[in-house]
């Protein structure tokens, strides 16, 4: 008997001005006019900005360029980091994180992004070349990848986000664009990045920081905003290991006489001008590296108008083992889950299309589950777990509340049988028969035996033993990438 209770991502192929195919990216003809064709929503007046002299602003997609930023040097999400950077970890079953940021971006009509990537980096360039070329962007969008370089005029690597974009500028200064939106390429979210370009622009802002309008506790290294009732930025404060270290506006002391004064969470999104950040990455500031520990201060200590747009939305910057973990479970529940864009149609997640089997279910129990495409599922119990591509699992498994990453490759019968001495290969990839695997994450390529068990038996929160393939952090046990865990382990 099959029971099926699923919820199945859809691999999404880009539809706005075509297909994404291709396995490199295409640059498109330039053209050496500046378009103005604006969407109704996007109309506004601006007569009092005479660097727009035709009264209107430009369209997002000819004026705005975004930046994604993935270092991952000091990434939280390790060891799922160990071989490449976090925009490339897979997520619900059939894509990668960077491609929630992408999507983001041509679901708003930015078809212009550079990805700035450094740290391993292999898997992440691959996937965005591959994914996103082809005609998809428009005439001339595209999707640049510009990896770490060493140069006659600077023979290091970039030392932080400011100094990827400053040593970039010369590239991203091809196109006449007026704003630069920079975006971490690792976040989980969905926005409509036109309502903060408009917002900016009303204000006729320097710069403009995207703040979580809710009452949660994120990551500390993007900062907390003080704002008016105007939400300009009064007050930028960042928390060290030591003690909090705040940068204040000249017009901070406006604050003492203002009901509406509030703090919020920064979520490390800025829109800025694009003459701001030629002047504060080249003039005012050549030595940073940073944008929250440097650039954004400097330009609030020296009387930029900075101000902050209020996002209310889902959002998950991939803090922590736990954070991670617990998105892929909401992916699961479709009903009430917080991220739903894996199964909206409006603003869907794109990814790179794959030419892979059905996944071929023999007598198995299926409950609250996302399976990704090409797997092989014996008749085994999967329930409240992600089950990602090309993932096999034998007979007599029991899986639960659980994230399997899946397999890069099928593995060739005759090498599974062979017998050689190569240290597991006769453990094929993927989960083997009447192994039981409980609130855990298994990393691709993993193998792991017959008759297994990984349930955190003894109820560690933390613990490393990567020499026999698996940590565990925060309670949740981790396999490594390709790890080999033999048969009748008990973890």
């Amino acid at each position: 008997m099959v029971i099926l209770q699923l919820s199945l991502p859809i691999s999404m192929d880009l539809q706005k001005n075509g297909s994404i195919n291709g396995s490199a990216r295409i640059r498109r003809k330039r053209s050496s006019k500046f378009h103005c064709t604006l969407p109704p929503r996007l109309f506004m007046s601006n007569s009092q900005q005479p660097q727009y002299p035709n009264l209107l602003f430009p369209s997002t997609n000819q004026s705005v360029a975004a930046i994604l930023l993935e270092d991952g040097s000091q990434s939280k999400l390790y060891p799922l980091t160990k071989k490449i950077s976090e925009g490339a970890i897979p997520i619900a079953a059939n894509y990668r994180l960077v491609d929630a940021v992408v999507s983001n971006c041509i679901n708003s009509n930015i078809n212009r992004i550079y990805a700035l990537t450094q740290f391993n980096s292999t898997s992440l360039n691959s996937h965005l070349s591959r994914a996103y070329t082809g005609q998809g962007l428009g005439k001339e969008g595209f999707v640049e990848v510009i990896t770490a370089y060493q140069s006659l005029e600077d023979d290091d690597w970039f030392q932080g986000a400011a100094d990827a974009v400053r040593r970039c500028l010369w590239l991203m200064e091809e196109y006449p664009v007026t704003e630069f939106l920079i975006l971490p390429g690792h976040h989980l979210y969905k926005m409509d990045y036109q309502k903060i370009i408009e917002a900016h622009r009303n204000s006729r802002a320097d710069m403009t920081i995207a703040a979580l309008s809710a009452g949660r506790e994120q990551d500390p290294n993007f900062g907390i905003l003080s704002l008016n009732s105007e939400n300009q930025v009064l007050e930028f404060r960042l928390k060290s290991d030591s003690e909090p270290i705040t940068f204040v506006s000249e017009e901070s002391p406006v604050k003492c006489n203002d009901v509406a004064y509030r703090e919020f969470s920064s979520m490390g999104i800025y829109v800025i001008n694009r003459d701001i950040m030629v002047k504060l990455l080249r003039e005012h500031f050549p030595k940073a590296n940073d944008f929250a520990s440097e650039v954004i201060p400097g330009a609030i200590s020296l009387g930029m108008k900075v101000q902050a747009f209020l996002f209310d939305g889902y959002w998950e910057d991939m803090r922590s083992i736990e954070a991670f973990y617990l998105a892929n479970m909401e992916s699961t529940k479709k009903a009430d889950m917080a991220f739903n864009s894996f199964f909206d149609k409006k603003s869907p997640i794109y990814t790179l299309p794959r030419v892979l089997p059905p996944t071929h279910v023999t007598d198995a129990i299926i409950i609250d589950s996302v399976i990704g495409d090409g797997c092989i599922l014996g008749r085994c119990k999967i329930k409240g777990t992600v089950v990602g591509m090309k993932t096999r699992i034998g007979d007599g498994a029991v899986i639960e509340d659980s994230v399997i990453m899946g397999s890069d490759i099928y593995q060739m019968e005759d090498i599974r049988r062979s017998g050689m001495d190569r240290k597991g290969l006769d453990i094929p990839i993927g989960i083997g028969e009447d192994t039981q695997i409980r609130k855990a994450i298994v990393d691709k390529n993993a193998r792991i035996g017959r008759n297994v068990l990984i349930i955190n038996k003894d109820s560690v929160r933390e613990g490393n033993s990567e020499a026999n393939g698996y940590m565990i952090s925060e309670g949740i046990v981790v396999v490594l990438h390709s790890a080999v865990i033999p048969n009748g382990s008990i973890i």
